[in-house]
């Protein structure tokens, strides 16, 4: 029976759960209140599109369409979910959507899916089915959206590979009138512009460029997915616009009220769950069990249960409790109910806004402008207003408001004992602790209006403007008599353990004239009423204690602009130069160009080579079909495994227990190092690091050991109860404790080339600096994975890795095992990403996986989550550098010495390739005829750092392009004209003595500098900055110069095998993986132009090590030049076999002539190698070629920051790259503004965080962030430089996946520029340093002034930071 008790009973029998997924009816008779929707469409019922990215909410990659009848108003509602947090318990009577639901490859794709995939928005296409859940919620709820919808729509999501750009301007397609170019739109053109130079527009609004072949190209309204005939230029106009009649129907028979008057009961393994319909049942089992957690959204408990280990026997679910969902409006506010959802609050207020007197919603509008911020969509749509109140955060983005209000809380106790609580200093009594009694539920709170002469407005500021927590947050209130204080209230976050009020601040205002003097007067209030000592949790103490008084200063401008309207001002007039400081962000779509190179137009139309095609797995990421290792299906008997990490940084490990944890529900079996039948020892270069740690433990994050159990979920609760006894030892966690303690690895290496002393004596100023350049974490959205199936014969192993190299994941494994290679087999179908990070670290996952497998005898894997990839698996190396320039007064360098340190980690893993590729990279582009560099690295108790995107490029351009700023600095030059000064020139030798050969820096620089229209925009910075005191702008422009190739000369080969079947369809195996770089595309590309056939004969399945053995990591951004000759090489030969069957039958067809070939005994399966020739650089003699060739870019970026706050945002870049003759030129510029992202983050929000003992704070997207989608350029524009002809690659293309990422670069030093307008205005010398990243903390600091200087540093040494400077 589906009908459930709706009385006062609280009912003790297990209700069934009842649901619909994509129009099927579910029924579970066995829910367990701790397992989420994810689990259960994955496990369950094997919906695996859905996938799981972080496991707290904050990246998107598990949404969903909820959708839920609400008879009160006979409408269906669907609203997007974080699957990943979403109780199964709670979604009894509602349906729910998933990406399979709305397409399919097999029935055909929903617009939706198609417009991404047809857009070039999917890379790695892990993000993708959560991005397309968002986008069809959208329309199901808003058909025709406009643009700031859609952009809303996103603020959920992430993406780590392709920039964003293409999403958006993709989605387009579905909004309202939106034309990129505005006023310039073609639909307002009457005449055909045929100048080659200038830029064209389409009808969908995106920019064309015409070159002399007078054909244009569009790659954002991409071609159809037809391989076999590639249009040249056309412009797909025809896609299907959204059709409700497509659309899933919500199920009829969830359209009644009995499910939500059903009182529920659920009992799991360890928790068990009600859900009251009554409030006097809700109040009885609260009184029963007064610790219980009451549950809505699950936003905070999800977190818990998963991230912080934390069990709560009992959750009760008040979402169907009417008093708990009401919204009553009366004389004294707006009065909601503790259960209504913040996406309700907002709609509320909105319509209170929208019908009353400005004067009575100054609170409403701040909420409603808060809300803009806080979180994404799927938080929002299902957290509750009560349970923001009640978790007590103190860095809640809303409480500050509720208590700054004087907002009124509502609490009924059993027996009906009401009791109305004010939100004042009071109500939060302690960290996470309330006044509340813990029988007390919270049913409602009362939002007051605002009177006349009332002002308010509330602030925040967080590393990342959308959807992220607050570092510090303020609600401020004061209500004026003329222009007399006689009320005001404020309350911070993010200032205590709990939100606070300023008490005497408060009282002391009241009775001031709202004048200067108050808030020179007020800041020394705010100081004393809100003291933050030196290393108090959080950090950033200087910062956040200056955020407090800035945010009040802006408040002060604010009123005071409202009062020089009224004239009430008492002589005190906001300067015209302030105004900027009060305006409230707005997000401004995005305007965007691409500009390449067409193909000839006599090219063959089934030649694809050079055109802009999409990622032939695009259609299948957007529905959720493409598999990744989670995705497999399960194999019989199948076990999951978890690891015991290290909890000490530098420790001897005195006892290993896993007794409790083998006792526990599902354990199978722990292993550890005893039970590596081969070599526990390994590393990719020198074998310094043990699988699991046996003696002691070199860091936080090293794995000790495994639990294997039936399910992931006991894997990991066994894991945790793995007892670990250690003896600790001090660590040496950054940089400056190594070389204080004279930690390194081998001896430093040198690169030196001139006189450094003639140079130094000829130079006219010699100028000493020092930088830091922080770390990165990989954050590939598919966490490393690992499926390892023993074959019970001979030991073999078959395996299924997200790895990048596979061949060492071959060779790991079989030397743990102590089995030949030749029994190993890796196998790679794709990645969600991986950037560097799984080319060597994803190892240390995989053998431990092989090996339970193997002594088991059965099928293991192992997924982690994402806090237990981030603690383990390493990232981009910091350094930091210290520099000594001599240089003409003109500019021009002579002479340079550069220091280099690199924070290598706890093994040396590739970090001795890494610091070498930034001594390389350590000159820029610039020719420096005196130099040494010097290189060491720097031996640390934190997890072994690795490749990622760049290889040290981007840290060692990073410090050129510092001496080249702080140069321009000195001389008061422009740095533009400094740093085109010193570019290298066609034919120069580079500090390695390398000849610069087919050297094109020089014309992207000019390109560059010419369409971004540098000098113009230059002098209207000019003006903002004079006009603006408290907004500064900054434009810069930076080069970049990128050696193409392995630095290990061995490295520098491929493999490829490719086979011809007798139907004509080719298959081909080549050592590279894909992991959304479209590797595959290109592969495939470059085998149809060899063998002259459509692609549409030509499939790569996967990578596997018994096809192509001994292969090179993807790596290196050489694995289109490295697999794509390979595989031209095999396609010649067996051109060349074919080649006597199309002489003797030419007016046939390929089939006819492989099968003429098939019968003449011609073998039709040809394995091709392949080499990079004339390589090799001996450090010893600085002599060689480490570079095969050298891509080239430039970029301009503006930047405008808040002076105020640090909050900072792009306005503009233009990119120039040189790619050679792109292969495809969609999938390049792809590559070109994911990696402009990527490094955006490096240089401007991600900082990893960690204590002084080890501890990884940044763990998860809700620490560590990375760019989202509104952190996008306004204007965000990329042109190929055409013309560029490479002949050591091939087909005359570059590669392109690492050298754009340093181009981010132009918007960190156009943020100084500003930084140092701001500098000026305040008195302050513009020379400073300025660490990367940039973050908002670092760029308001930066801009000393009057706030600043109540908040001096203290002293190094004088107090234990909470995180250091790695």
């Amino acid at each position: 029976m589906d009908d459930q008790s709706g009385s006062d009973t609280i009912p003790q029998k297990t209700s069934p759960l009842i649901f619909y997924v994509n129009g099927k009816r579910v029924v579970d008779n066995d829910s367990d209140p701790e397992t989420t929707l994810l689990q259960f469409l994955r496990t369950n019922l094997r919906l695996t599109g859905t996938k799981l990215g972080c496991g707290e909410g904050g990246c998107g990659a598990c949404t969903v369409m909820v959708s839920k009848y609400d008879s009160h108003s006979n409408q269906v509602r669907h609203f997007s979910v974080n699957a990943c947090l979403a109780p199964i318990c709670s979604l009894h009577g509602l349906a729910v959507t998933t990406v399979e639901g709305i397409g399919s490859i097999k029935h055909g794709l929903h617009p939706v899916q198609e417009k991404i995939a047809k857009s070039h928005g999917s890379q790695c296409g892990f993000c993708t089915p959560g991005i397309v859940m968002s986008m069809y919620t959208l329309l199901r709820n808003i058909p025709t959206p406009t643009m700031k919808n859609m952009e809303s729509a996103f603020e959920g999501n992430l993406c780590r590979c392709t920039g964003y750009r293409p999403i958006l301007e993709g989605f387009k397609a579905f909004t309202k009138g939106t034309c990129a170019m505005g006023e310039n739109c073609c639909r307002n053109q009457t005449k055909v512009n045929t100048d080659s130079t200038r830029p064209m527009v389409n009808g969908h609004g995106s920019v064309v460029q015409m070159y002399s072949n007078g054909t244009s190209t569009d790659i954002s309204n991409g071609h159809d997915d037809n391989p076999q005939g590639p249009s040249n230029g056309d412009i797909q106009t025809d896609l299907v616009p959204s059709d409700s009649t497509q659309d899933p129907i919500f199920p009829p028979q969830l359209r009644t009220s009995k499910y939500d008057d059903q009182t529920l009961y659920y009992k799991g393994e360890r928790s068990v769950w009600y859900r009251p319909t009554s409030l006097d049942q809700l109040l009885e089992l609260k009184d029963r069990h007064p610790t219980a957690r009451l549950v809505v959204g699950n936003t905070e408990v999800g977190v818990e249960i998963k991230l912080k280990s934390m069990h709560y026997p009992v959750m009760i679910s008040p979402s169907h409790i009417p008093e708990l969902q009401s919204v009553v409006t009366d004389a004294e506010g707006i009065t909601l109910g503790a259960s209504v959802t913040l996406s309700q609050l907002d709609e509320n207020l909105r319509a209170a806004i929208d019908t009353m007197p400005e004067q009575k919603t100054g609170i409403f509008r701040a909420i409603v402008e808060m809300l803009r911020w806080f979180a994404g969509h799927q938080i929002r749509n299902v957290a509750a207003i009560g349970g923001n109140i009640m978790t007590a955060s103190p860095i809640s983005d809303l409480n500050p408001l509720f208590m700054a209000a004087g907002v009124k809380l509502q609490f009924v106790s059993k027996g009906g004992k009401k009791r109305t609580i004010p939100m004042d200093e009071h109500f939060f009594v302690g960290y996470r602790k309330t006044a509340a009694h813990s029988n007390e539920v919270l049913v409602s709170l009362t939002i007051p209006y605002t009177q006349q002469n009332e002002y308010f407005y509330g602030y925040k500021q967080a590393y990342r403007r959308e959807d992220d927590i607050a570092i510090v947050n303020a609600g401020i209130r004061v209500l004026l008599e003329g222009s007399t204080v006689k009320e005001m209230s404020m309350a911070f976050g993010g200032m205590a353990p709990t939100t606070v009020m300023p008490v005497k601040a408060m009282k002391q205002a009241v009775g001031r004239e709202w004048n200067d003097d108050l808030v020179s007067d007020m800041t020394k209030l705010l100081v004393d009423d809100l003291p933050l000592p030196a290393g108090s949790p959080g950090g950033m103490t200087e910062y956040r204690s200056t955020l407090t008084v800035s945010f009040f200063f802006k408040f002060y401008l604010t009123v005071q602009l409202s009062l020089n309207k009224q004239n009430l001002t008492n002589g005190n007039k906001v300067p015209s130069s302030y105004r900027s400081a009060t305006a409230l962000f707005q997000k401004q779509s995005i305007n965007s160009t691409q500009v390449f190179e067409e193909v000839a137009p006599d090219q063959p139309v089934d030649d694809p080579l050079g055109r802009p095609l999409n990622h032939l797995s695009a259609a299948k990421q957007a529905t959720g079909e493409a598999t990744y290792v989670d995705d497999i299906p399960p194999y019989k008997d199948e076990l999951n495994l978890a690891f015991v990490f290290s909890t000490k940084a530098n420790a001897k490990l005195i006892e290993v227990d896993p007794s409790v944890s083998l006792t526990m529900p599902g354990v199978v079996d722990f292993i550890s190092y005893k039970d590596i039948p081969g070599h526990n020892m390994w590393g990719p270069i020198e074998h310094d690091e043990e699988f699991m740690a046996s003696e002691k433990v070199v860091c936080m994050g090293q794995i000790i050991g495994a639990v294997i159990a039936d399910t992931q979920t006991h894997a990991q609760r066994a894991a945790k109860a793995v007892e670990v006894k250690y003896e600790e030892f001090k660590p040496i966690i950054t940089i400056k404790e190594a070389i204080a303690a004279n930690s390194y690895y081998g001896e430093p290496g040198v690169i030196k080339k001139g006189n450094l002393g003639e140079g130094f004596k000829m130079s006219d100023h010699i100028l000493e600096g020092e930088v830091h350049v922080g770390g990165q974490e990989h954050f590939y959205l598919e966490t490393n994975a690992a499926l390892a199936v023993p074959k019970h014969e001979d030991g073999e192993i078959e395996m299924f890795v997200s790895t990048q190299n596979p061949a060492e994941t071959q060779m790991m494994v079989a030397q743990a095992l102590g089995v030949a290679e030749n029994k190993i087999v890796i196998r790679v179908k794709r990645m969600g990403g991986g950037f560097g990070g799984k080319e060597t670290r994803s190892v240390i996952y995989s053998v431990p996986v092989a090996l339970a497998a193997a002594k088991l005898g059965r099928p293991v894997k192992c997924m982690l989550d994402r806090d237990e990839d981030m603690i383990s698996s390493g990232g981009r190396h910091p350094f930091y550098g210290k520099y000594k320039v001599g240089f003409t007064k003109d500019g021009k360098i002579l002479a340079l010495e550069l220091d280099i340190y690199s924070n290598v980690g706890c093994s040396l893993d590739l970090s001795r390739p890494v610091i070498e590729r930034a001594m390389f990279h350590s000159d820029g582009c610039y020719n420096i005829p005196n130099i040494c560099v010097t290189g060491r690295l720097c031996r640390t108790n934190i997890p072994s750092n690795t490749a990622f995107r760049g290889f040290g490029g981007p840290q060692g351009n990073f410090l050129s392009e510092t001496y080249m700023a702080d140069i321009a600095t000195a001389l008061e030059m422009s740095p533009t004209k400094v740093r085109e000064i010193n570019l290298y020139r066609e034919g120069d030798l580079t500090h390695f003595n390398q000849v610069l050969d087919k050297c094109n820096i020089r014309r992207c620089w000019d390109e560059c500098l010419q369409c971004s229209d540098v000098q113009r925009r230059s002098r209207e910075v000019e003006i903002f900055n004079s006009e603006n005191r408290w907004k500064k702008r900054g434009i810069s422009v930076i080069p970049v110069k990128f050696g193409i190739s392995f630095t290990a000369t061995f490295m520098n080969q491929a493999g490829a095998l490719v086979m011809i079947y007798r139907d004509g369809s080719v298959l081909i195996a080549h050592g590279g993986t894909e992991m959304g770089q479209g590797l595959h595309t290109k592969m495939i590309q470059v085998a149809s132009r060899t063998l002259k056939i459509p692609m549409s004969k030509i499939h790569i399945s996967e990578t596997t090590t018994n096809t192509v053995p001994n292969t090179s990591p993807t790596a290196a951004s050489a694995s289109s030049d490295l697999n794509g000759m390979a595989i031209k090489n095999a396609c010649d030969t067996l051109l060349e076999r074919i080649q006597p069957y199309r002489t003797q039958n030419p007016e046939g067809e390929w089939e006819n002539w492989v099968t003429a070939a098939f019968f003449d005994r011609v073998s039709l399966s040809v394995s091709a190698f392949y080499k990079t020739p004339d390589l090799g650089y001996d450090f010893a003699t600085n002599t060689g070629r480490p570079f095969n060739y050298f891509t080239y870019g430039a970029a301009c970026s503006e930047v405008e920051v808040d002076c105020l706050t640090g909050d900072n945002k792009v306005l503009r870049t233009d990119i120039v790259m040189d790619v050679g003759l792109s292969l495809n030129p969609a999938i390049d510029i792809g590559q070109i503004e994911g990696a402009f992202t990527q490094g955006y983050g490096l240089m401007m929000m991600e900082q990893q965080r960690m204590s002084p003992n080890g501890f990884l704070f940044s763990r998860g997207p809700g620490a560590y962030k990375i760019p989202g989608f509104g952190d996008v350029p306004v204007e965000f524009n990329v042109s190929l430089l055409k013309s560029s002809i490479n002949n050591r690659a091939v087909y005359s293309s570059k590669a392109i996946g690492e050298p754009p990422l340093f181009l981010a670069a132009s918007v960190f030093f156009a943020a100084k520029e500003a930084i140092m307008s701001a500098r000026e205005d305040a008195g302050k010398n513009r020379m400073f340093q300025l660490n990367s990243p940039a973050t908002p903390e670092r760029i308001r600091m930066a801009c000393e002034d009057q706030f600043t200087k109540q908040f001096p540093s203290p002293k190094e040494g004088s107090y234990k930071p909470w995180f250091v400077e790695l």
